[in-house]
């Protein structure tokens, strides 16, 4: 202590900060390192591109899903997709048939580059109503989007999958769960078949037929 009284205050005062210099070093490197061993975000803006085109579609649809029913009704046609936003969202238009039906919908998915996430919205002619957006992100090579949507009158857990994009088949999923999430029943599967443009005009009934039909209708339609 009496040896320490001799020291002049200022050597004193640099020596400590000597001392305390490679410890605030060290923290600021830990605080680099760090941050370099975070994996980057993915970007998926582009994740739906392979789908872009037309395809033939068979689709299955399970009927009375959670009710214990294994009834299916099966259904073909052809679903058209386009790219907007060079690939930040994308539109396709399904036209299906079956012996019970026809069906014609839309979808529109929306990706947001900061939770670099898909929004997927669905829309039925039937009654002109967007569903709730089923929102996820692709991890190797499968998206999963989830949502909460009505069922029966009751509020339940939805999930798509999607499958194979990159592949000549891509695979598609919609599961219900009346249990928060701990199992999923399907309720809609379906499989594609890419078809050239000319195979798909060549579905579509001529613009004149069209207009002929609506003009003898007796029921005005807004």
């Amino acid at each position: 202590m009496n040896a320490l009284k001799h020291i002049p205050v200022c050597l004193l005062i640099c020596s400590l900060a000597v001392l305390w210099q490679p410890s605030d070093g060290l923290a600021q490197q830990n605080s680099d390192a760090a941050k370099a061993s975070q994996p980057a975000e993915r970007d998926g803006q582009h994740d739906f591109d392979p789908l872009i085109g037309s395809w033939k579609v068979h689709w299955k649809r399970r009927l009375h899903p959670l009710t214990g029913s294994t009834t299916w009704v099966e259904f073909d046609g052809i679903d058209v997709y386009r790219k907007i936003w060079d690939g930040r969202a994308n539109f396709d238009e399904i036209e299906i048939d079956s012996p019970s039906g026809h069906i014609e919908g839309a979808t529109l998915r929306l990706y947001n580059p900061q939770t670099h996430q898909w929004s997927i919205y669905w829309a039925n002619s039937r009654d002109g109503k967007v569903s709730a957006p089923n929102v996820g992100e692709f991890k190797d090579g499968q998206g999963e989007f989830y949502t909460q949507d009505t069922l029966n009158g009751r509020l339940l857990y939805n999930r798509y999958i999607w499958s194979k994009l990159t592949t000549t088949s891509p695979h598609f999923e919609e599961s219900w769960s009346d249990d928060g999430g701990k199992t999923w029943e399907v309720d809609g599967i379906a499989d594609m078949t890419r078809v050239s443009e000319d195979a798909v005009k060549s579905t579509t009934p001529p613009i004149q037929d069209a207009a002929k039909a609506e003009s003898q209708s007796t029921v005005p339609d807004g």
